[in-house]
């Protein structure tokens, strides 16, 4: 089995880190962090001009991309922590719009995502209502010609800047669980929204959004009435194969670059045993977390769905960033924990925001004990907890 990149993928990852050379210069980079911002109209367009936001979709002018470019081409985005999460949001919100929407949100919407003109924030989470999204509680009624809206959203990253919102309410007050949800795309320009920011630990800027007699027209509507629960699903099936493994690649790189470095005596802390063992430990389960993010890869290029594997790579991999990142954390000791703003920060702060970034990542996308279940019911075949 080989599994190298092939050579189109690997040129496409020289032009990729060329243009994130050009368009994140440190000094972007500094106020991306600063500010906790995951979305950049300058850059996302010049991803759209690339055709990067949703390079395996036809578009004039381009040739789509192959599933190893799209992944090669996600791997160093991420790496570089490019502030693409509102692109990413954007494209999965506009393949559930292809798959189950009216033709006119797909002729309004599509395009404007592929060339990075709009961006989607996703309203899925409630106070109530986290990683188990079938408990949500905002309501939409129907109206003459359209619907009202009333409840609240949590973690709306990108909301305070996001042209809509794709939003998850229950239609039918009488439902429960997954009946009775409806998937709309809201303007987030109409009265009775606000937006209300949360900083978490990570340093990235989220919203908790309110919706208060919000009227919308019934055409901004995505799935059928009572009918969201499927909608979501397609949803979250991209989520649940997004790619983490960059993010320990940077912290391992970074803690690796600190361990060459000549201290106080003299000595390189790679020339003590167990630093490598240490190191090591990280790098093996970068390994295994890449080789899970191309098993995905491969089975979506093959036509195949990675239900299960999806989750799989995605526990695994977010686990591994937590472990690496206490690990390495305590291996390096004190001088880890300076934050990229002070000056005497250790390789640009990436060892201390590693620690901080990894909380939050086991949650993304669903919760582990999530991941869990879908991994035991469709790859085990174990009833439902």
């Amino acid at each position: 089995m080989d599994f190298a990149w092939s050579g189109s993928a690997e040129a496409l990852r020289t032009e990729v880190r060329a243009f994130l050379d050009e368009h994140i210069p440190p000094a972007v980079a500094d106020r991306l962090y600063e500010t906790g911002e995951s979305h950049d109209e300058d850059i996302v367009h010049a991803l759209g001009a690339k055709n990067w936001i949703a390079p395996d979709w036809p578009r004039d002018g381009f040739e789509p991309l192959g599933a190893e470019e799209v992944h090669v081409l996600g791997d160093e985005l991420t790496r570089a922590d490019a502030p693409i999460y509102g692109s990413s949001t954007s494209t999965m919100v506009a393949r559930v719009i292809q798959a189950v929407g009216s033709q006119e949100l797909i002729d309004e919407i599509v395009p404007k995502v592929v060339s990075g003109e709009i961006c989607i924030a996703l309203g899925m989470s409630e106070p109530e209502a986290g990683s188990d999204v079938a408990a949500v509680q905002t309501r939409a009624r129907q109206v003459d010609g359209g619907w009202v809206l009333d409840g609240q959203k949590m973690f709306t990253t990108n909301g305070h800047v996001a042209d809509y919102v794709f939003l998850l309410v229950r239609t039918d007050p009488e439902s429960a669980r997954h009946r009775g949800l409806t998937t709309f795309l809201i303007p987030m320009d109409l009265e009775g929204i606000e937006a209300q920011g949360v900083i978490t630990v990570s340093g990235e800027r989220t919203n908790i959004t309110f919706y208060s007699d919000v009227v919308v027209d019934d055409r901004w509507r995505i799935s059928a009435a009572g009918a969201g629960w499927h909608s979501l699903m397609l949803a979250l099936q991209d989520e649940h194969s997004a790619a983490f493994s960059p993010h320990l690649a940077r912290l391992l790189h970074a803690t690796e670059a600190w361990a060459a470095e000549p201290g106080p005596d003299g000595r390189a802390p790679v020339e003590q045993q167990h630093v490598r063992q240490r190191m090591a430990r990280a790098a093996a389960d970068l390994e295994v977390a890449e080789l899970l993010e191309a098993r995905t890869t491969w089975m979506e290029a093959t036509g195949a769905v990675p239900v299960s594997e999806g989750p799989m790579s995605k526990l695994f991999s977010t686990e591994a960033i937590v472990r690496g990142a206490e690990d390495l954390t305590a291996l390096v000791g004190p001088d880890a924990l300076r934050a990229r703003t002070d000056p005497t920060t250790l390789e640009g702060g990436h060892i201390e925001h590693a620690l901080r970034f990894s909380l939050g990542t086991t949650i993304y996308a669903g919760s582990s004990e999530v991941q869990r279940n879908i991994i035991a019911q469709h790859r085990c075949k174990l009833p439902r907890a």
